[in-house]
């Protein structure tokens, strides 16, 4: 027989929870790039985020850079890279490689995606994962295998969510059935696709937990202050954007204008996201952060500081 416990089985936690707060990033194509790509990181590390997300493109295409990137990132700064990660058209072992170079480097998080398909309708690699899921369980078998060498830090799966219907997916229902599936083999959280209406999250959110989705899902965000890729991500995430939006943003008569309108209409889309329980914003930053710093400035995140990190250190010194 158990001893009884000691512990209150319904604690008292204090309901002003921190909220996360992360961005995404992706590997530069150039020299010119790198250097404005540097220049934000720099600026985004001071705002101590819980981590940041580093891309790739189609089929793991620029995957060396971006784990240059992610070398740089836990050399150089205080952020904790959050790696993507595709399976389509490559084989287990190949992944497995990949996600043990990745531990090797000290990356702690993975997102676990499936990737585009190939555009010339070709058939995978033999042997090649499909789904996401299969990823998942992939990752954790390498993680069981490295148990010991993790005992400082586990690994944290992150997956995809969908607001609006996958462009694949017969369904909202059917979105939501593979993100539990997802959960079951082991995700631990959700970032969101692009969404452009504030019902789009939270409808995600009831759809989900009456499914029984338990792990946090955090929307992601874009600064709405580019009108061109407004449209083109639409296009991409088979979305209508606002008309009002649109019809704002093409009637900015100067860039000042135009970014503001578009700071405003993401501010107010996190804000409704944060009422309706999202545990955390994640940014959308193109490699650019002057929107994603205003977006910031007035979200008036209720945040923790890492007063242990370099930043924090080097804003004491300077206020001495």
């Amino acid at each position: 027989m158990s001893p009884p416990s000691l512990i209150d089985p319904q604690p008292k936690l204090s309901d002003a929870a921190p909220v996360a707060l992360s961005y995404e990033l992706f590997p530069p194509r150039s020299p010119a790039a790198a250097e404005t790509l540097w220049t934000t990181i720099r600026e985004l590390e001071t705002t101590e985020p819980d981590y940041v997300s580093v891309t790739y493109g189609a089929s793991g295409s620029n995957r060396n850079t971006a784990i240059e990137l992610i070398d740089r990132l836990l050399l150089e700064t205080t952020l904790r890279p959050l790696a993507h990660l595709t399976c389509v058209g490559n084989t287990p072992e190949q992944l497995a490689g990949i996600i043990g170079q990745l531990l090797d480097t000290g990356v702690r998080g993975i997102l676990a995606l499936r990737g585009d398909l190939p555009n010339d309708a070709s058939q995978p690699v033999n042997g090649s994962l499909r789904y996401a899921q299969d990823l998942i369980e992939l990752i954790r078998r390498v993680e069981q295998r490295r148990s010991a060498l993790l005992c400082a830090g586990k690994v944290a799966v992150g997956v995809a969510a969908y607001p609006a219907r996958h462009p694949e997916s017969p369904s909202e229902e059917h979105d939501v059935e593979v993100l539990l599936a997802k959960q079951r083999s082991g995700a631990d959280f959700a970032i969101s696709q692009v969404f452009f209406h504030s019902s789009q999250y939270s409808d995600l959110l009831a759809r989900a937990r009456r499914a029984g989705v338990t792990i946090p899902i955090i929307p992601g965000v874009m600064p709405f202050t580019s009108l061109r890729r407004v449209k083109r991500l639409g296009e991409l995430a088979g979305v209508e954007p606002s008309a009002e939006l649109i019809e704002r943003l093409a009637a900015a008569d100067t860039d000042i204008e135009r970014v503001r309108v578009g700071v405003d209409a993401t501010v107010d889309l996190a804000n409704a996201a944060l009422d309706a329980g999202a545990p955390g914003i994640h940014l959308y930053t193109f490699n650019e952060h002057q929107s994603a710093l205003e977006v910031l400035d007035k979200l008036s995140l209720p945040r923790h500081s890492r007063a242990g990190s370099r930043t924090a250190a080097a804003r004491a010194e300077l206020a001495s």
